[in-house]
């Protein structure tokens, strides 16, 4: 089973704040829910898990992430994501290209993605499993919004102010800390409630008034 998905989210940032941000793979990946990457084979291939949490259980995934191509140019990332549970019941791919593109003053974070499921997790259905990437990808915009939103408070306050203290720096190291805490699980029960919203609004709007 296959899910495209093609989404623009705005990000609080210039385009070269976010491009930055994005390629620095291992950051990128703490702005996912649940993931985490564990080893940097080289500067294309990393290691990664991904942890989800429904009540009282949790579950593991293990994958493999390939940099497939990196375009200044254009401002452009393209990568490959493949994993399996821990179970070996479940597996999943993604081919993603991010794109930063300038909008003002600010940017765009530009994605075009397709997921394909196999095993226990192609169960769900594509409607359902639409909602669910739908969902992740929310929550992955507004953590990476967070994230370039501290890089470009730092640059600024760098360039107003070039003596700031070593206290400001520990702060923001902090800060930086505690987002990427928060997302190393994703809570399922959360996304759960968000899939079930999700659809109850579309089955409303489908209904003549």
């Amino acid at each position: 089973m296959q899910v495209t998905l093609d989404k623009i989210y705005p990000m609080p940032c210039d385009a070269d704040t976010a491009w930055r941000f994005l390629q620095d793979i291992e950051a990128v990946a703490e702005c996912m829910p649940g993931a985490r990457i564990t080893e940097r084979i080289n500067e294309q291939n990393y290691k990664g898990t991904v942890s989800v949490r429904l009540g009282p259980a949790s579950m593991s995934f293990k994958g493999h992430i390939t940099v497939v191509s990196v375009d200044p140019a254009t401002q452009t990332l393209h990568l490959i994501g493949k994993g399996t549970d821990t179970t070996g019941t479940s597996g999943a791919s993604m081919d993603l290209v991010a794109t930063v593109k300038a909008a003002g003053e600010q940017c765009e974070l530009i994605g075009k993605s397709s997921i394909t499921m196999n095993g226990k997790a192609a169960a769900f259905g594509g409607r359902m499993m639409d909602s669910v990437s739908e969902q992740i990808l929310k929550q992955f915009a507004a953590n990476f919004a967070q994230r370039v939103s501290e890089l470009q408070a730092q640059h600024s306050g760098n360039t107003a102010a070039s003596a700031d203290t070593d206290a400001n720096g520990d702060a923001r190291a902090s800060r930086s800390a505690h987002t990427a805490s928060k997302t190393q699980e994703l809570n399922g029960l959360t996304l759960l409630w968000a899939v079930v919203a999700d659809w109850f609004r579309r089955l409303f709007k489908s209904k003549p008034v």
